[in-house]
């Protein structure tokens, strides 16, 4: 006879999908072991980098849009619980050609679910936001809706409350493989052996490793965080005069940047990194790259582009459509995998963290999740 389990959930991954399910989780009772690679919150993984961008018009797709509102309640409640500042709210610019794919991603979804904006000409865009220089063959779209989310806080505030609610974390410990054990399964760490009913995947870019067969399906792409000194007029970037912004460029390149929240502007480049391996990766940020960021800020925010205060290097775990993946693994039922956030996912992270809960819990989500399944 099969022991009984010890857990309920035993969780893989605890950054910003794994901690935000270990709070949703043990807040409702259950019994979790939530295990990672490194002790988070850490600079080794996606979810790092002092900020990330939170919106809610959302380009990629109007079925996003419930749960980023839903997302803005729960950072909002976790903030307030913990004394904390996880997010900002600044506002937020969509700038890009007028047939562009971001501009009508944007209204699409800003017109589908009756959210507040405004649409705005390069010239308003040049004279409310002197830092933002758009070339006048662009326009803007404007939402309140957006803002600043400190990475690194939000994880640390998601583990403190998973743990003051029961859950049990072990750091530095890696998950190596898993067997179906009854109905549920044994899972197997670099330091010991556990038995839970159910296993959740939320490894980021370590997916490849513990699921070869859907490798494929996943790939880690190498991403260069820069903060820049502004090179005049400092206040242009204060965030009460920056909202933040994402760019899509006549090359239908994008790109995103942040007000000087204190560490100087923040600017990254989204996609066109490196195909890499996370145990690999390179960190070292070459002067190339350094030059392709500047020739960037030379053109759309050329206040920006003074020294070069510091550069790190995280990872976006990408799927093929670039579209999260939340499924059950159709041979082990027991196991959930949440993973492949692909470079935008950190926003969802709280809401994300319910939704697992629901899926693990009762076996459904109240959102429509079509978007997420395998494919």
């Amino acid at each position: 006879m099969t022991a009984p389990a010890r857990h309920d959930v035993i969780i893989a991954g605890l950054g910003a999908m794994g901690s935000a399910a270990a709070y949703q989780l043990a807040m409702r009772g259950a019994r979790v072991l939530g295990l990672d690679r490194f002790t988070p919150p850490h600079a080794f993984g996606s979810s790092h980098g002092q900020s990330r961008i939170i919106r809610t018009a959302y380009f990629e797709h109007p079925a996003y849009v419930p749960l980023l509102q839903r997302a803005w309640q729960i950072w909002l409640d976790l903030a307030l619980q913990s004394g904390r500042e996880l997010l900002r709210q600044t506002g937020g610019l969509m700038i890009g050609p007028r047939d562009g794919v971001l501009i009508d991603g944007v209204l699409r979804s800003a017109k589908q679910h009756g959210l507040a904006h405004e649409l705005l000409s390069a010239d308003a865009v040049r004279e409310r936001y002197p830092a933002l220089r758009p070339s006048a063959d662009m326009q803007a779209v404007w939402e309140p809706a957006a803002g600043v989310l400190c990475p690194e806080a939000c994880i640390e505030v998601q583990l403190q409350a998973a743990q003051r609610h029961g859950a049990q974390l072990q750091f530095d410990e890696a998950l190596t493989h898993w067997t179906q054990d009854g109905d549920g399964v044994r899972v197997i760490t670099t330091k010991g052996e556990y038995r839970a009913k159910q296993l959740l995947l939320t490894p980021g870019a370590w997916i490849g490793s513990l699921l070869p067969a859907l490798a494929r399906s996943f790939t880690v792409e190498r991403q260069v965080l820069y903060w820049f000194d502004p090179a005049s007029d400092q206040s242009l970037f204060a965030p009460e005069r920056c909202p933040i912004h994402l760019w899509e460029t006549p090359a239908q390149r994008f790109f995103y940047g942040f007000p000087d929240l204190g560490s100087g502007v923040k600017v990254a480049i989204h996609h066109e990194g490196q195909r890499s391996d996370p145990d690999r990766l390179n960190r070292v940020v070459s002067p190339t790259e350094i030059a392709t960021m500047r020739a960037l800020l030379a053109q759309y925010l050329p206040a920006a582009n003074g020294v070069l205060r510091s550069a790190e290097v995280c990872m976006y775990t990408n799927s093929n459509d670039e579209h999260f993946w939340i499924d059950r693994l159709p041979e082990q039922p027991a196991v959930l995998l949440a993973s492949a956030c692909s470079g935008h996912g950190f926003k969802f992270a709280s809401v994300l963290g319910e939704v697992l809960a629901d899926l693990l819990l009762s076996g459904r989500s109240a959102f429509d999740l079509s978007l997420f399944k395998r494919r």
